[in-house]
């Protein structure tokens, strides 16, 4: 343990890198919890992103710590994610078996400066994973790593077959504003291929499954967040899923996350 004191003499030293301690600290953290009940605790590591070596280095290391996947800064400290910088790092993650998740209230476009009443503000906070999808979508970054995994979460899955057919309409008109041979297919497609999303209530992603991509959903508690539904998860399943094919809530409620996450 680092008491205190030691800690404000590290954080003064010029060769102490604070926001990078504080997520090494956070993935031995996890590791350590999960290792209670590793049959059923499977934790997500973290990384700054503070360059595509450093961020090699530590997906090695969450690897190591036996950690199924890694959540990244809505904004990187270098270049943006499209760039094509990244593919070192996006490589390793595909070698690791590392899929790659973004959650909301990361990016600098999750902002509480909205118009109007500050209840307003809770719309904004996908707006950060809506960019992020169409930027890995129409920045090629898929069609340059065909086997990358993506997650987005807790941001909803409703909103996404009218985003979409935004991309898709963008791609057929205005195509060219792309650098050529960017994409060889339509956006949607590329979706459907790489992109998880996970909620916690969406009737409207449940509703519009067919469109979002049965395969694309996956349900969660949040726990032990304030916005979880335990203890009455399986009140809440019953209530979102009404009228839904086992089959199909079955998988969005757990197969497709242990899909996704190779927990088979």
């Amino acid at each position: 343990m680092i008491y205190p004191t030691v800690g404000m003499m590290l954080c003064n030293h010029p060769d102490f890198d604070y926001k990078q301690a504080c997520f090494d600290a956070y993935n031995l953290w996890i590791a350590e919890y999960c290792a209670a009940h590793p049959d059923r605790l499977l934790g997500i590591g973290q990384t700054a992103m503070r360059s595509v070596e450093d961020g090699i280095r530590d997906l090695r290391k969450i690897r190591e710590l036996g950690l199924r996947g890694v959540m990244l800064p809505g904004n990187p400290a270098v270049a943006d994610y499209d760039d094509p910088v990244y593919a070192p790092f996006y490589e390793a993650a595909i070698d690791l078996g590392l899929p790659l998740s973004f959650h909301i209230l990361t990016s600098r476009q999750d902002t509480f400066k909205v118009r109007g009443p500050k209840l307003n503000a809770f719309m904004s906070i996908i707006r950060g994973c809506q960019d992020l999808v169409g930027m890995f979508v129409l920045g090629g970054v898929f069609e340059r790593h065909p086997r990358l995994r993506l997650v987005c979460v807790e941001a909803d899955a409703g909103w996404v077959p009218h985003f979409m057919y935004r991309m898709d309409h963008a791609y057929d008109r205005h195509r060219y504003w792309l650098p050529a041979g960017a994409l060889t297919r339509m956006p949607s497609e590329y979706f459907h291929d790489h992109w998880c999303c996970t909620f916690i209530h969406d009737r409207i992603g449940i509703k519009n499954r067919y469109d979002v991509g049965v395969a694309n959903m996956a349900w969660s508690t949040d726990y032990p967040h304030h916005g979880n539904d335990w203890p009455y998860s399986r009140k809440t399943i019953e209530s979102l899923f009404v009228n839904v094919p086992e089959e199909e809530r079955h998988r969005i409620v757990c197969d497709n996350a242990a899909r996704f996450w190779r927990l088979n």
